[in-house]
């Protein structure tokens, strides 16, 4: 995965991409812990689509960047064509989920993440407190 900051990336984009960075040593292998200790990232833990279900769509922010995951939990943040994140989303509670980085679990990035808020019509990601909605897409093959 890679991750680049550009001019043409929204200010909460380029902030978030920083949090990343710093959040996990830029190689993926520690993300800090509160107080300052490292820990390495877990390994993956399984994801029941059941699980995930509140994820599944396109999620929009006014930037227009957006969010989409799949019934398995796979997921990309988007602006325009770069891809500011793909991986999976692992649940970390009701309606809270946080994101895979290089391929690991960080389960001390609390930033790293979304929840699902007003009866799943909300998302909100906790790098940039920015919240995006969920938009109907037409179902391919149909329109």
């Amino acid at each position: 995965m890679r991750l680049r900051a550009r001019s043409t990336l929204p200010p909460a984009a380029a902030v978030a991409a920083a949090l990343v960075l710093a959040g996990c040593g830029g190689g993926g292998e520690a993300a800090p812990a509160k107080g300052g200790a490292a820990t390495s990232l877990a390994p993956m833990p399984a994801v029941q689509a059941a699980q995930v279900k509140p994820l599944v769509g396109r999620w929009v922010a006014a930037a227009k960047d957006y969010f989409e995951f799949t019934a398995d939990g796979k997921g990309v943040w988007k602006k325009g064509r770069q891809t500011l994140w793909s991986g999976q989303a692992i649940p970390d509670g009701k309606d809270r989920f946080r994101f895979s980085w290089q391929g690991g679990d960080p389960k001390t990035a609390s930033y790293w993440g979304v929840t699902v808020t007003d009866n799943g019509a909300k998302l909100l990601f906790a790098g940039t407190n920015q919240p995006y909605t969920k938009v109907r897409t037409k179902p391919k093959g149909k329109g």
